[in-house]
């Protein structure tokens, strides 16, 4: 049966049948520029070849090969009319699929695989594993994976680089660490590809430092990092919110790969836009956005997403509107995402509403969680909390507990009504996911605002009885490449003694500008204001704020990294030491990142 409907002959095809006829048709193959010339030579082939000589299946092999790049349902046609099949004809296929693009297509590698073990023969061989393994860790198919990992040990292929390599990238993506590991302690012989791939699971799985140290132990091997290497180790110095370590990252590879590798790896250079965003350095991610030779949407995205969390809402809008209008990019989800977010730090109600039309009416991009999530924060956040509420209950999907909590927030930094705060509570509560202990936290700060000092009192109670303990505080400040962790009344650290004299010092100064504390942010102690005003001034942020002063130079920025939201009181108490102490300090809490100088505060107080 003819494929391909023969229009022409293709360029200097005879049709007569020489003895060097196979060499012609393979030379033909190599001369070989689209499928429609392909068709031409796979009939000539049909028509001129005999099934039995040993030159036929190679001739067959080569026509499947080509089809399967360009047109990989002739491929499937091809491979269906050879009957003598062998293990490359089978690879071939499996490749096709393995690397398309389309889950249908990876599906299919595992029934190939299948099919092909049924048949009992060929046997699969050390180049079918890597592609098959490909296929399920996209997939997630942990059960398939294994069961082909149990196969290529019966066959003995347990010493084949390539295919352990496949296997750390496989139970790396399954989400099966400890596997990945394993692998790669066994393996007899490690290349850099190994290497890489057990640096990037660590970076996956968040074991930052784990994966620096590998990336250490990587070197005293002396091989050489790549720009795979290098992505992996910039996105462990970002997990880690390692700015001094990052720089050195970023030192090395100008010193090792030259300007050019700074300027055109998108890769590369989207892990430093990320790096230097994440790590409070936004000047720094702007120059190398602007360095760059060539952008992706990732880049985009990055320095969208950048601007958003650091307070700056126009400029992530502006670079929203250079991407679309000048680079003429189609943003995608993740833009969004960036663009609503920076319309929420930024007060920009009417601009959210419109971006999110323009979102779902202009580009067809249906709205997950997070875009629904970013309008209900900017709703409830302005105050609009009915129809915040009314936007929740319209979703076309359920509402998660993080936007439930963004509700509760709302309703106590707006003073909602306690009773619509008590609801928004119970929600949460009862759905049963994340931590409860931050619902408890903002509620009894519904009641000390609203001065219902009984019922805070009854929250706390509440807590002890079900076993609740409150998230302790925990602030990061990095000092000459050190990381130093502070807890909310640490007193574990080697200068706690000088951290707490300059604490003492920041207090007399700001009492002798008439600073008051917000009790109210100290709602879970049961004790005199005395007691809460000690509780606030030993938050992990103020602690590690004193802990900058005494060791960083001046002139040099106090940067710290907060697990929680920093709370009313310790954002003023901040801006005023800023002012006083002339010290700019950057946080980054929970949500976003705050740049406090002269006593004013990037979000302009609106948070």
């Amino acid at each position: 049966m003819v494929l391909g409907i023969i229009q022409s002959p293709p360029p200097h095809i005879v049709t007569s049948k020489p003895p060097n006829h196979y060499n012609l048709l393979l030379q033909h193959l190599n001369e070989c520029n689209d499928m429609s010339q392909l068709k031409q030579i796979h009939a000539l082939s049909l028509r001129s070849t005999s099934p039995n000589h040993p030159t036929t299946l190679f001739l067959y092999s080569r026509i499947l090969h080509f089809s399967s790049l360009h047109d990989l349902n002739y491929a499937y046609r091809v491979f269906d009319q050879i009957d003598n099949r062998n293990s490359f004809m089978w690879n071939i296929l499996i490749r096709a699929c393995a690397q398309s693009q389309s889950v249908h297509r990876k599906r299919e590698v595992i029934l190939l695989y299948n099919t092909m073990l049924q048949r009992s023969s060929p046997f699969p061989d050390n180049h079918t594993f890597p592609f098959v393994l490909k296929a399920c860790a996209y997939l997630f198919a942990l059960i398939e994976g294994k069961q082909a990992h149990a196969h290529l040990l019966k066959l003995g292929f347990q010493s084949d680089i390539y295919i352990n390599n496949s296997l750390i990238h496989f139970y790396a993506s399954c989400g099966s660490l400890e596997s990945a590991k394993n692998v790669f302690d066994k393996m007899p012989q490690r290349s850099l590809v190994s290497w890489n791939a057990m640096i990037d699971a660590f970076v996956l799985f968040g074991e930052f430092e784990t994966a620096l140290q590998f990336f250490v132990q990587f070197q005293q091997q002396f091989f050489e990092p790549d720009g795979y290497t290098m992505q992996s180790v910039i996105n462990a110095c970002a997990g880690l919110c390692a700015l001094s370590l990052g720089m050195w990252t970023h030192a090395y590879l100008l010193r090792t790969g030259g300007v050019s590798v700074a300027s055109d790896d998108v890769l590369v250079n989207n892990s430093l836009l990320d790096m230097y965003c994440k790590c409070g350095s936004l000047d720094f991610a702007t120059q190398i956005f602007e360095g760059m030779q060539k952008h992706d949407i990732t880049s985009w995205n990055s320095m969208i997403l950048g601007f958003a969390m650091h307070g700056r809402g126009e400029s992530a809008l502006e670079c929203f509107e250079r991407m679309i209008r000048i680079s003429r990019y189609v943003p995608n989800s993740i833009t969004f995402v960036g663009v609503l977010s920076a319309c929420n730090h930024r007060y920009m109600v009417n601009e959210g509403r419109k971006y999110f039309d323009m979102m779902i009416n202009e580009y067809k991009i249906e709205p997950q969680l997070e875009h629904y999530g970013c309008l209900v924060d900017i709703l409830a956040r302005a105050g609009l909390i009915d129809e915040a509420l009314e936007l929740v209950s319209s979703m076309p999907m359920k509402p998660d507990v993080v936007i439930w909590r963004s509700l509760l927030d709302s309703c106590c930094k707006k003073n909602a009504s306690v009773e619509l705060s008590e609801k928004i509570a119970r929600q949460i509560l009862e759905s049963g996911e994340g931590d409860s202990s931050g619902v408890y936290v903002l509620l009894s700060r519904v009641y000390a605002s609203a001065s219902r000092w009984n019922d805070v009192g009854l929250v706390r109670k509440l807590m002890t009885n079900n076993g609740i303990l409150k998230e302790p505080g925990c602030s990061l400040i990095e000092l000459d490449g050190v990381a130093h962790e502070l807890f909310a009344g640490d007193t574990s650290h080697p200068q706690t003694k000088e951290i707490y004299q300059v604490l003492n010092v920041i207090e007399e100064r700001l009492d002798s500008i008439g600073y008051k504390p917000d009790y109210s942010q100290a709602p879970m102690v049961d004790e005199l204001n005395t007691s809460k005003r000690d509780t606030l001034r030993l938050h992990s942020e103020r602690l590690a704020i004193a802990l900058g002063l005494l060791n960083l130079k001046p002139g040099m920025p106090i940067r710290i990294f907060k697990n929680l939201r920093v709370c009313d009181d310790c954002h003023k108490v901040t801006g005023l030491i800023s002012e006083n102490f002339n010290v700019e300090i950057i946080v980054r809490d929970r949500v976003r990142f705050h740049h406090f100088k002269d006593g004013s505060c990037s979000c302009m107080d609106y948070w």
